[in-house]
Parts: C-alpha cells; structure tokens; sequence
C-alpha cells in the first residue's frame, strides 16, 4: 500500500535510537525528507547517514537537549531550512526519574516532565504554523501503556498520561486547519541500549516470571513492529485517525479501552 508520504517532511525528536530511529526508518523508507534530533552527536551523525542511505529522501541531525532553552526553535528552523517546511512531527524523546514521593525532589518532577510533556508542547506550538502554511499536517506523540493504565515509574506513569491528556486535547483544537493529532501508547519494546536490553543482559532469568505473566505473546516487542503502527498512523491513509491513543503492545495492557 502507498501510504502517501513521499516528499513529505518528518522532524522526530529522540530519532537516532530506539522507537523514534525506527520511525524516523519507516518515514524515511515510505519517501520522506526527516529532520532527528538526539544529544549524543556521534550516533546521530552515523543514524543520519543510514537514513539517507534508504534512499527515499535526505535526512538531517540536530544536536542537543530537546528540553534545553532555544533547542525546540533551532531543532525547527533547521528542518525548515534543510527542507522548506514542516509535514510531520513525532514527539519521541522521552524518559524517567524512578523513586518514591518521599525520594524524589521537585526537580525530579519537572526533568521528567519537560521530556515527557513539556517538550512536546513546545514542538506543537512551533510546528503547527508551519503545518498550516502547507495546509495541514500529521502530529504523533510517543506515550506509553503506562499513560493509560499504572504502571512503571510514578514521575513516567503521571507525565505520560498528562501527554495523552494534551494530545486529546490539541486534536480538538488542531482539526480545523486540517491537522491530525495523535498519541501511540508502545509497551515493554526490547531494542538495543534500551531499558529492557540493560535489564535482560544484567539479570535475564529474573525476567522470566515477567514474560509469562505479562507479555501474552511470549516475548518483549521490536521497535520495527511500533513504528509500523506509528509510519500509518501519521499517513494520510490514516485520514480519519484523529485524537486517539493506539496501544501497541501485544496485548500487555489490561485496560479495556
């Protein structure tokens, strides 16, 4: 199936590992130009090369802190001057503080939810005018199964679910200028330099019981199975797709919606 992005422009931020590479992949691969923005710069040079080496459209690097002060603007005047505008944005970057309430500071608080929230405020209020310009655009932000349901770190658990929250409500706003607005909610996915990767490779037969218990299908989820999901739903394909969060997890969750 065509899914209707050559020659589109993609910006993903966190895209030179992990879910936001294997997006940033499948983009690239379906025809478009994509901007990745990641803070260690010698990966992403070497994840911008093998994304232009897909040979759909060229790719570009920014480096830095998405969070830092002045990073979201330069990481978008970047792409707009690579490529001539925006079509596309994933919100990716993301992470966590563990601890209990009585462990964790109030910077704890605000690190986490800067990259799992704020961040993708940030890149929303800048990307949409240019979307506009081009009459609409495709807006995707990385949640997680524990956004929907508890689970995970408290700080992870409350940021992400106030992601989702923000999506629902953009969309509602974002619809009249023909702007799709969605969340993608992955479970446990195992990918190399990932939290489950440093877990497995220090204590594999402690991960057993979890397997069994929690993952129906017997295995932790590939970063190529999400950004499949993710590449449609940010296609026009995916034309009626608007202000959901799509669990992708193999059945992990036990929300009923």
């Amino acid at each position: 199936m065509d899914l209707m992005l050559r020659g589109k422009v993609a910006m993903i931020s966190g895209g030179s590992r992990g879910l936001g590479y294997h997006i940033a992949r499948g983009l690239a691969q379906e025809g478009c130009h994509v901007a990745i923005s990641a803070r260690g710069e010698a990966r992403l040079e070497e994840a911008a090369r093998e994304l232009n080496a897909l040979g759909g459209g060229p790719a570009a690097g920014f480096c830095g802190d998405i969070t830092g002060e002045g990073a979201p603007e330069a990481f978008l005047k970047k792409t707009v001057d690579e490529f001539g505008g925006v079509d596309i944005l994933v919100n990716n970057a993301g992470g966590a503080r563990p601890g209990t309430l009585l462990e964790l500071t109030e910077e704890d608080w605000r690190a986490a939810f800067g990259l799992n929230l704020f961040h993708a405020v940030a890149m929303c209020r800048l990307a949409i005018p240019e979307m506009k310009k081009r009459g609409g655009g495709s807006i995707l932000n990385v949640a997680s199964i524990y956004g929907r349901e508890t689970g995970g770190s408290m700080t992870y658990n409350a940021s992400k679910a106030a992601l989702i929250s923000f999506t629902k409500a953009l969309a509602q706003q974002a619809a009249k200028d023909n702007i799709r607005v969605n969340s993608i909610a992955p479970g446990s996915i195992l990918f190399p330099g990932g939290s489950w990767d440093r877990r497995v490779k220090e204590a594999p037969d402690s991960l057993k019981g979890f397997i069994q218990s929690d993952l129906p299908l017997g295995r932790f989820g590939r970063p190529e199975e999400l950004a499949a999901a993710a590449v449609f739903m940010l296609s026009p394909r995916a034309s009626l797709v608007h202000g959901v969060c799509w669990t992708v997890d193999g059945g992990q969750s036990r929300s009923n919606i």
